[in-house]
């Protein structure tokens, strides 16, 4: 990894951070690369369960550095998984978002693109892509309608204003508010929680609720049922039970 991007991991928890303050955290062609090997690293990591993605100096991100598209022509894609290497292709891992000061255009996108949300309560998200004649097309348009109710979607959307926190966290788009400066240690709470659990088991949920949007009801159990049996059968799911009849902590092994 290069200092755009930086990670650490603290127990069971990868944080990684964009490391690009005097951009705000503007996403560039490298950065996005960047981010891709830290989601990879995030994957391949046996002992992490969870991964929070932030920014550095008090702003999570200002989404494609338009400066560095205008010099290069290169959008900060990576190929197969979008806009920093997440808006088309998840981690098989859960992310959480611990976002500070602004998430605007791919910024917020990207934050979408996470299965949670943590904001501080002074935080605006947006997607202003229409006031400059663009639309928010790396996810914005698709994830913004399934967070919030429609027609509250479709008013940030069309004008391109802010959205604050406390708005965002009372339709549910935000998991938990907390006091500016306090996003990733809120985050590291939520991911504290979530690590404690079974490996595969948090692997297989995230990945049964992201390919279920797309099922059928009359077949949505059949689908279901051969991805969970190998949960069941797994060595981890007898220590849970057995963890839980001896009443003490499970010991997970990964399978």
């Amino acid at each position: 990894m290069t200092d755009l991007v930086k990670t650490e991991v603290v127990g069971r928890v990868m944080v990684i951070t964009i490391n690009r303050p005097e951009a705000r955290n503007a996403i560039n062609f490298e950065t996005a690369h960047e981010m891709a090997k830290a989601f990879d690293a995030l994957d391949a990591d046996d002992n992490v369960v969870i991964g929070i993605l932030t920014g550095a100096g008090g702003t999570f991100s200002s989404g494609m550095d338009l400066k560095a598209f205008a010099k290069t022509g290169q959008r900060p894609l990576v190929p197969g998984r979008g806009l920093g290497g997440l808006c088309e292709k998840s981690p098989k891992k859960p992310l959480i978002a611990a976002v500070e000061g602004y998430a605007l255009a791919g910024g917020c996108e990207l934050a979408l693109a996470c299965d949670m949300i943590v904001a501080a309560n002074n935080v605006n998200f947006g997607l202003p892509e229409t006031k400059r004649g663009l639309v928010p097309s790396s996810g914005g348009m698709l994830r913004l309608p399934k967070r919030i109710p429609y027609h509250i979607a479709m008013e940030y959307i069309l004008t391109g204003e802010m959205l604050p926190a406390e708005r965002a966290y009372h339709f549910g788009m935000v998991n938990r508010l907390v006091e500016p400066g306090k996003a990733v240690e809120g985050a590291m709470e939520l991911a504290a929680i979530v690590g404690d659990n079974g490996p595969l088991a948090v692997q297989m949920a995230k990945r049964i609720v992201l390919e279920s949007q797309d099922w059928q009801q009359s077949h949505m159990f059949d689908l279901q049922r051969p991805r969970v049996q190998p949960i069941f059968d797994s060595a981890d799911a007898k220590e849970g039970a057995t963890a839980f009849a001896e009443k003490r902590k499970p010991v997970w092994q990964g399978k």
